[in-house]
C-alpha cells in the first residue's frame, strides 16, 4: 500500500484559506449590450441593469415585494412631505463613499453629500446632455426648466433643488407630483460626481464612476465586467423586510440570503449574446452562464404544460424557474389625426371613423395571436392599463378583446362603410419577418369582416429608427407598440393617450378627448387612494369606449437559472446583482 505523506499543519491552513477566498463569479446572459453607462441615457433594460450595479438611487425597490415598493437605498429614511404635497426633504446616508477613481484627490473616492444628488438632476436638464430622463422633472420642479433655459449654469442655484446641509435635500415641486418617489428610483435620478464627469467628459459613457455595490471593469459589445466595490457601505439582507412571500418564492432558495451581507459575489460577467440559440447552448452546458429565458423554439423542449407552467422532470431537476408577466404591455393604436380612422369636424365622419376603428378591433382575433406567436401563453386584457398596477379591474368586460366578425360586419353597414369606399389602412412594420407575420394576421383578420385585399398595405421601413421617425412625426396610419412601465403606476401607461403629450410626445395616437384629459390632470396631483384608482377606471374604459386602439397584451416569459444559483429574477426592479449568490 502507498503511503500518505503528511503535510505541515501550516501548509493545512494555507490551503484552506486559499481555497476558502477563492472570488464568487456571477457568470450572467444579457440579450443586448448597453452602449452608454451614463444615467442620464439609461433608457433601456440593459443599460438599466449596468447603471443599478454602479450607481445609487435616494431610493430602490424592494427585491421580492409585490405588488412593488420603495424602500430607501441612499436616503437614510423616506421623505418628509409637506401638507400641501409640494415639499419635500430628504436625508441621506452618511458615510457612504463613491468608488476609488483617479478623478478624485489621491484616487480615493470622496464622501457623497446631498449637493451631488443637486448636480446629478440638474445634469438632467444641461441642454449639451441631452438627458434621456428629462421628462420625468419637466415643469415639475420649480426654476429648473428656467434654469436649463437660462445657460445651465451649475454655480447659480436653483429654486426648488437645493442641498440644504451636507446630507439633506429638499425638493420642491411646482404642483402635486405624486410619481416623483417613483422617479428617484429610476437611473436617470443616480448619483454621480461632477469630478468624474469633468475629467472624463464624453468618455464618461464608458467610464462610470458611482457609490453603489459595483464597479466597472470593461464593456464591450460582446461582455461587461464588474467587480465588487470595496468602498460600499455596509447592508444587510433581511428577508421579511425585502417582502419574502414563502408561497410563491420558497421553491427558488432564496430564502438562503437571509442576513448575508451585500454584495455577496465578488465579480459579475455579463455576456450579451442576442442569438436565442447561442444563449441556450452557453446556458445547458452547465459551466457558461447561469440564466435563460425560454424562447419559443424550446418552449415544448422544456415545459410538460403551459397553463399552468411546468418543466419536464429533467428541466426541473437541473434548473429553478419563474413564470412572469412582463411589467408593460403589447397595443396597436389608431392615428387619431388621420382623416380615415381619426378626428373630423363633421359629426357624421367623426360617427363613422369611430365605426371602423371598432370594426377593425372586432376583427382582431387575440388567441390567434398568441397561440402563433407567443405559444399561447397569456391572455389579452381590455384597455391599456397593466396587470398588477392600481386601476387594472379583471372584472372589466372582455368584448374588447374578443373576436366577433359578424358585429364588426353589422357596424360597418350600419354606418355606411362598404368595399367602394372604405379607405386603404396603411401597416407600417419594419422589415423583420416576425412582423410581416404580425401584418398577415392582421390583414387576415380584416378579410374576415368583408375588408377589400386591395385596400390593405404594409409599409416597411428598414430600420425601428426610420419607424419611430415617421411615428414621432405623425405620419403613420396606425402605430404597433410595446412598451415598458417605467414605475408601478396606471399613470404611466394613461399618460400615452393625455392629449397635450402628442406627437413627437407619447401620445403617438394624437388621442385628445377632453373629459379624459380633464380626469388625466385631476389625477396627476392626486396621492395614491381608492379615488385616485376609480379616476384611472374610468379614463381606461373612456379608451375602450373610443375604440382608440387594439389591447392589450403582456408577454409572459420564463427565467430558468441553475439550482447553485441564489436568486429571484426581477428586471424591472434594476439592482440585481447584488442580491445574487453562488453557491
Amino acid at each position: 500500500m502507498k503511503q500518505m505523506k503528511l503535510l505541515p499543519l501550516a501548509l493545512l491552513v494555507a490551503s484552506c484559506c486559499v481555497f476558502a477566498q477563492q472570488p464568487k463569479v456571477l457568470k450572467f446572459a444579457g440579450d443586448s449590450s448597453p452602449r452608454n453607462l451614463d444615467p442620464i441615457q439609461s433608457g433601456t433594460l440593459y443599460a438599466t441593469e449596468v447603471v443599478s450595479a454602479i450607481y445609487d438611487t435616494l431610493y430602490q425597490y424592494k427585491y421580492l415585494q409585490r405588488p412593488y415598493q420603495l424602500e430607501p437605498d441612499l436616503a437614510a429614511a423616506m421623505p418628509q412631505i409637506s401638507k400641501d404635497g409640494l415639499t419635500y426633504t430628504f436625508t441621506i446616508k452618511k458615510g457612504v463613499h463613491f468608488a476609488n477613481d483617479p478623478a478624485f484627490a489621491n484616487g480615493k473616492g470622496r464622501e457623497v453629500t446631498a449637493q451631488d444628488f443637486v448636480y446629478s438632476i440638474e445634469r438632467n436638464f444641461d441642454p449639451k446632455n441631452r438627458s434621456q430622463g428629462t421628462w420625468l422633472w419637466s415643469g415639475k420642479i420649480v426654476g429648473l426648466d428656467q434654469w436649463a433655459k437660462d445657460g445651465a449654469d451649475y454655480n447659480k442655484p436653483v429654486t426648488g433643488l437645493k442641498a440644504l446641509n451636507r446630507y439633506t435635500i429638499q425638493i420642491k415641486l411646482t404642483q402635486p407630483y405624486p410619481q416623483l418617489m417613483y422617479s428617484l428610483a429610476m437611473p436617470f435620478s443616480s448619483v454621480v460626481p461632477k469630478e468624474a464627469v469633468d475629467k472624463y467628459g464624453k468618455e464618461f459613457a464608458i467610464h462610470p464612476v458611482g457609490s453603489g455595490p459595483f464597479e466597472l471593469v470593461s464593456t464591450n459589445t460582446t461582455k461587461t465586467v464588474l467587480v465588487r466595490n470595496p468602498n460600499y457601505r455596509h447592508e444587510v439582507f433581511h428577508l421579511k423586510q425585502e417582502g419574502y412571500n414563502p408561497k410563491t418564492q420558497a421553491q427558488s432558495g432564496v430564502a438562503e440570503l437571509d442576513g448575508k451581507t451585500l454584495p455577496i459575489v465578488d465579480r459579475v460577467e455579463i455576456s450579451w449574446i442576442p442569438e436565442i440559440s447561442a444563449a441556450w447552448n452557453s446556458f445547458t452546458k452547465g459551466n457558461e452562464v447561469v440564466n435563460a429565458g425560454v424562447s419559443n423554439q424550446y418552449m415544448d423542449q422544456v415545459l410538460a404544460s403551459r397553463d399552468p407552467v411546468k418543466l419536464k422532470p429533467a428541466f426541473a431537476k437541473k434548473y429553478h424557474y419563474r413564470v412572469k408577466r412582463e411589467e408593460g404591455f403589447v397595443y396597436n393604436t389608431f392615428n387619431f389625426n388621420d382623416p380615415n380612422l381619426g378626428y373630423s369636424k363633421d359629426p357624421k365622419v367623426n360617427a363613422q371613423n369611430k365605426a371602423l376603428r371598432c370594426a377593425i378591433i372586432k376583427s382582431f382575433n387575440w388567441p390567434q395571436r398568441i397561440n402563433r406567436f407567443y405559444m399561447g401563453m397569456g391572455h389579452a386584457y381590455p384597455g391599456f392599463i397593466v396587470p398588477g398596477t392600481n386601476g387594472y379591474d379583471p372584472k372589466l368586460s372582455k368584448a374588447s378583446v374578443t373576436q366577433d366578425i359578424a358585429g364588426a360586419k353589422k357596424l360597418l353597414k350600419q354606418y355606411g362603410w362598404n368595399k367602394h369606399n372604405l379607405p386603404m389602412i396603411i401597416y407600417p412594420s419594419t422589415a423583420t419577418v416576425e412582423d410581416r407575420q404580425f401584418y398577415e394576421q392582421f390583414r387576415g383578420n380584416l378579410l374576415e369582416i368583408g375588408y377589400p385585399k386591395n385596400k390593405i398595405k404594409m409599409k416597411t421601413y428598414a430600420t425601428f429608427g426610420d419607424f419611430n421617425r415617421d411615428l414621432t412625426n405623425s405620419k403613420t396610419m396606425m402605430a404597433p407598440m410595446g412598451w415598458s412601465l417605467d414605475y408601478p403606476d396606471a399613470q404611466d401607461t394613461l399618460q400615452l393617450f393625455y392629449g397635450p403629450f402628442h406627437s413627437p410626445g407619447a401620445n403617438a395616437a394624437n388621442y385628445n378627448n377632453p373629459k379624459y384629459n380633464a380626469l388625466y390632470e385631476k389625477s396627476a396631483s392626486m396621492q395614491p387612494s381608492p379615488e385616485r384608482t376609480a379616476i384611472y377606471k374610468e379614463m381606461n374604459k373612456i379608451l375602450i369606449n373610443d375604440c382608440v386602439g387594439i389591447g392589450s397584451f403582456s408577454r409572459t416569459g420564463i427565467a430558468l437559472w441553475h439550482k447553485n444559483v441564489v436568486m429571484w429574477p426581477n428586471a424591472f426592479a434594476g439592482n440585481i446583482f447584488k442580491y445574487i449568490d453562488i453557491k
